[in-house]
């Protein structure tokens, strides 16, 4: 067995806290890898403040990317040496959702990743957190939840890919499908929505509304492609985003909060006939509310989103390949590199607003 150190969270408002714990042994399609880098989501906070139902004790972190240093006998994705994006939504290739083209759907896969056996602390039993568990110098997972990618490309930025780049640029292109020309609202602008931006960016929307209350996630809002921005802080969000667009709204509005007061934002800052994209991840208790009337004079489509309707294996190459280049910039999403160490203030951090993403980087011993 192997022994780390990890982020073990206990119970919902608990902190992180430090400590070593052992892996279980590689089974047969297992694959341990060293992580490189991974990035600190808000869903993991959301977990951490019990907006997101989990089991515990656990070690969080589903974005993240490292080198794998063991393979099960069975394993044939990758081997020894190759470099990993990990995903928290492995498909399985044969229910009925990923048949259906909708692998971000599967249940069996999430299912095995969270269920499987994983790690101990102290005789205790670890969930592998939202299916990776990337909050550790090292993690164990069933191999369809690492995708290889191109060994030159910088781990510590290819692990945006695991999440808020696939789910923001993958919102745009597979959810949304928008076409060139659209305009274009994104209600949030962290990690998640400013990926929402680039994705936009790159798919030829001729006006991209950027709505958030903090200035310095509007500035870098404006880097990532925005062509305007309202912030909510100082005027209507609504009004703002209807300003900007000769009165209408917008074709597609993004919301990238998870909130049933910005989810009303995103649907009323659509056009009629318009599309809100729901995109941030929820309270199971937060209820929107919509009349009738509205729905049926509006015209307009609500569509849920769930990990940019992402398919990894075909998509985190791509994306890997597009930060590689500088189509995407994935450098500018990083506020800050951090250590393990400093986990806890990585989370205050993000809730208090100074960050859009703080990515904790490890040392992966040359490799």
């Amino acid at each position: 067995m192997t022994t780390v150190r990890a982020a073990v969270l206990r119970q919902v408002g608990a902190p992180f806290v430090v400590e070593e714990i052992t892996l279980e042994p590689v089974g047969p399609r297992d694959v341990r890898v060293r992580m490189a880098a991974s990035g600190v989501c808000h869903s993991d906070l959301s977990v951490q403040n019990g907006t997101l139902p989990f089991m515990f004790p656990t070690v969080l972190g589903h974005e993240g990317a490292g080198v794998v240093v063991e393979v099960g006998p069975a394993v044939t994705r990758v081997a020894v040496g190759d470099h990993v994006v990990l995903t928290w939504m492995p498909p399985c290739r044969a229910c009925f959702w990923c048949l259906a083209g909708q692998p971000m759907l599967c249940t069996t896969g999430m299912a095995e990743s969270i269920g499987g056996p994983y790690a101990s602390v102290d005789g205790a039993k670890l969930i592998r957190g939202l299916g990776t568990a990337t909050f550790a110098e090292e993690t164990l997972v069933p191999e369809r939840q690492v995708v290889p990618i191109d060994a030159a490309a910088p781990l510590d930025l290819a692990a945006l890919v695991g999440c808020a780049l696939s789910t923001g640029i993958g919102a745009v292109w597979h959810t949304a499908r928008i076409e060139p020309g659209s305009t274009v609202a994104v209600i949030g602008c962290g990690g998640v929505g400013l990926s929402v931006i680039q994705g936009a960016r790159l798919a030829g929307a001729s006006t991209i509304v950027a709505v958030d209350s903090l200035g310095t996630k509007l500035d870098a809002a404006r880097r990532m492609g925005a062509t305007d921005v309202v912030d909510a802080s100082q005027e209507d969000a609504v009004a703002g985003v209807q300003a900007r667009t000769g009165g209408r709204g917008v074709d597609y509005a993004f919301e990238v909060v998870g909130r049933a007061s910005t989810i009303r934002t995103a649907f009323e800052a659509a056009r009629r006939g318009g599309t809100a994209v729901l995109v941030g991840a929820g309270s199971t208790t937060d209820e929107v509310t919509f009349s009738a009337f509205e729905l049926f004079v509006s015209a307009k489509t609500l569509v849920g989103c769930v990990y940019g309707s992402t398919d990894p294996d075909r998509d985190f190459p791509l994306f890997v390949d597009l930060v590689s280049r500088g189509a995407v910039d994935a450098e500018g999403m990083v506020s800050r590199r951090i250590g393990l160490d400093n986990i806890n203030d990585a989370f205050r951090a993000m809730e208090a607003g100074e960050v859009v993403r703080s990515v904790i980087v490890f040392d992966t011993g040359g490799a």
